[in-house]
């Protein structure tokens, strides 16, 4: 009994030899075909879904937000306005901590770092309420997704159900609450 001869890559693929002046070169549309179309894919199916957000699963807050800059793991600043995100505790920075308080434990340094690196334009806003301080209770989303979600998903954060007016950020972001 005879053993069939394996097809070679280039009889799978359809490629077909083309001499040229420095050596055998190979072309082969198929394989370009099947290349362009992974790369469409990927583009236009897998990317945008990597780049989804929770915002934008939860429809994407409506109101623009520029000009934001990091006070801490929790807090940011645009402009005049002090925003506070929604339903989170995340640790504070040395000396805040008032005595009798049980704070967020962790590395306030590294939380206001990860706050900073998801906070990239753009950035839209879902205003909720006050807190005492005259701080804006919001969500805040940007390309990155809910920046409350952010900071539970990291470490940088803790959840406070309390604070979680309507539980919007429960809902939100289940896989990051612990």
């Amino acid at each position: 009994m005879r053993k069939q001869r394996q097809p070679s890559v280039s009889e799978i693929f359809g490629l077909t030899p083309r001499r040229r002046r420095r050596g055998l070169r190979w072309t082969s549309t198929p394989l370009l075909v099947l290349s362009g179309a992974a790369l469409v894919g990927a583009v236009f199916g897998v990317a945008p879904a990597l780049l989804r957000s929770d915002a934008a699963a939860a429809g994407a807050y409506a109101e623009p937000l520029t000009g934001c800059t990091v006070t801490d793991g929790d807090t940011i600043r645009c402009g005049d306005e002090r925003i506070r995100l929604l339903a989170i505790d995340a640790p504070e920075m040395p000396g805040h901590c008032r005595r009798g308080r049980i704070c967020a434990p962790g590395d306030p340094y590294a939380s206001t770092q990860s706050l900073g690196d998801a906070l990239a334009d753009p950035l839209t806003i879902e205003r909720v309420s006050r807190d005492r301080y005259g701080r804006t209770l919001a969500r805040v989303a940007g390309v990155r997704g809910d920046l409350s979600c952010w900071q539970l998903r990291h470490g940088q954060a803790i959840y406070k159900s309390a604070w979680d007016d309507g539980s919007r950020i429960a809902r939100l972001c289940q896989d990051a609450i612990r």
